[in-house]
């Protein structure tokens, strides 16, 4: 099968597209085997200005009217099919081989525990590629007592985790969040993950302030390097509830978002910081809070950190976490930091390739959470379908 993994995250720059080749589902008889999946091309189709803005708009809930809503997820549902063409086209792929899209849509609000909105018409991207569309994945999650996230760490577990070392897989989107991976020799069943708190999303806000508007996040993590981070306000910063609070747990916009961005700002402001310095301290607080995370919360410290998502990219974020691992780290060991592609998963592909296999879990009528990082009662089949024009496509198992 073709399928195609759909990815706007909180940063909302741009929806990722990554065309998956999936193959070895089953041997003779329908006795399963393990699938193999192969990335044959990842995209980045950027959101218009407008669009990008109306997204950040209709987060805050004093601009996210019904109204608003209802326009931007029709609007969402036509630029997630335009990547998703983007993407076939990248591959080499007509579009009538498009198997599967599985689009994890726009997140506009996250309640933990209780409920999760996540938009892009699946009905208007089925009709625009053909493809039949599994959407809404967070949802079954949710009913069945889970957070609804993190769903990626399933696809950690099952591609990531190392014969001998213990690993940390760290996603940095505008959220920052962590799977524990074990060796393979280790139980399974010790694998969990979880929200530490904010990824890029403070840092893009201070970058545009401290910017006025001119960049929207901090290229080479160049702006940081310049400043000096103010101890105090980091303190402060890390005095936060959700912090403390144990896993399972997950955060977004709701909490990190906007009116927080704000209140750091002033707080630096207050304090007679430069610019930089602002951007520097809101670096130090998403590496600190992974840490923190790591130590109070990991079973032992890992070997290695992969990290993926476009904090990747930023050294001087990786350089802030690799110092600070270390130092809570026990004598002798040493926690390495590295990006995924080390482990032949591009930094800026993860999600979307995530969300490809779990489409084709669920087209397969298998779970795709993982209990143990989500807090649900039991693994569920996720995600909901929307029949595109060669539905339905022939399960290997008939």
């Amino acid at each position: 099968m073709i399928i195609i993994g759909l990815m706007s995250g909180t940063s909302a720059d741009g929806v990722d597209a990554a065309v998956v080749e999936v193959g070895g589902h089953t041997a003779g008889g329908g006795t399963p085997v393990s699938p193999t999946y192969r990335l044959l091309a990842h995209t980045l189709t950027p959101h218009t200005d407008a669009l990008r803005e109306e997204i950040l708009a209709c987060v805050r809930p004093e601009h996210g009217t019904v109204d608003r809503l209802c326009a931007l997820n029709f609007e969402l549902g036509e630029s997630f099919a335009v990547a998703a063409l983007t993407g076939a086209r990248a591959a080499g792929i007509a579009p009538e081989r498009i198997d599967l899209i599985g689009s994890h849509g726009q997140t506009m609000w996250h309640i933990p525990g209780h409920s999760t909105l996540q938009i892009a018409s699946p009905a208007v991207i089925a009709e625009r590629t053909g493809a039949t569309v599994i959407s809404n994945f967070r949802a079954r999650d949710m009913a069945a007592g889970g957070q609804g996230a993190p769903l990626v760490p399933y696809v950690d577990a099952l591609l990531l985790r190392h014969p001998t070392l213990i690993r940390a897989a760290q996603n940095i989107g505008g959220i920052a969040n962590a799977t524990y991976l074990p060796p393979l020799d280790a139980d399974a069943s010790a694998i969990f993950a979880f929200d530490s708190g904010p990824g890029n999303m403070l840092i893009d806000d201070a970058v545009r302030r401290a910017t006025d508007g001119a960049m929207q996040y901090d290229d080479g993590g160049a702006l940081a390097a310049q400043g000096r981070v103010d101890g105090s306000l980091l303190e402060e910063l890390m005095e936060h509830a959700f912090l403390r609070a144990p896993p399972p747990k997950t955060t977004g916009r709701e909490v990190f978002g906007a009116q927080f961005g704000a209140g750091l700002w002033a707080s630096g402001v207050a304090r007679g910081l430069k610019p930089v310095d602002i951007v520097a301290t809101a670096t130090a607080f998403t590496a600190m809070s992974i840490a923190v995370s790591y130590r109070d919360f990991l079973p032992a410290m890992p070997n290695e950190v992969l990290v993926s998502g476009g904090g990747a990219l930023n050294p001087t974020l990786l350089r802030m976490m690799e110092r600070q691992l270390n130092d809570f780290s026990p004598a002798g060991h040493t926690v390495r930091v590295m990006r995924s592609d080390e482990a032949g998963i591009p930094v800026l592909a993860k999600e979307a390739f995530a969300f490809a296999i779990l489409a084709d879990q669920t087209w397969r009528g298998r779970p795709g959470n993982l209990p143990a990082a989500t807090g649900a009662r039991a693994p569920v089949i996720l995600g909901d379908i929307t029949p595109g024009a060669r539905f339905p496509y022939p399960l290997a198992s008939q």
